[in-house]
């Protein structure tokens, strides 16, 4: 299955979810992350607008990925 990760005010990558590296019997949303340069520290990952588990398997084809803002 082919996966795009648009992480939003930046850049939108198509990963192959075949080739993603992973420890996991399937590959996760962190595991897209990765690919992608990202730790599941400083961002959300989205499915359809809502929240997923970082160590869910993935199951969409579009994946959108909201840097966290820190601040002090």
């Amino acid at each position: 299955m082919r996966v795009t990760v648009d992480v939003k005010g930046e850049d939108s990558r198509e990963l192959e979810l075949a080739d993603v590296p992973t420890d996991a019997p399937e590959p996760t949303y962190a595991d897209l992350l990765r690919e992608v340069g990202l730790s599941p520290h400083e961002v959300s990952v989205l499915v359809d607008g809502r929240p997923v588990p970082e160590d869910q398997p993935v199951e969409s084809e579009r994946v959108t990925v909201l840097r966290l803002i820190k601040g002090g």
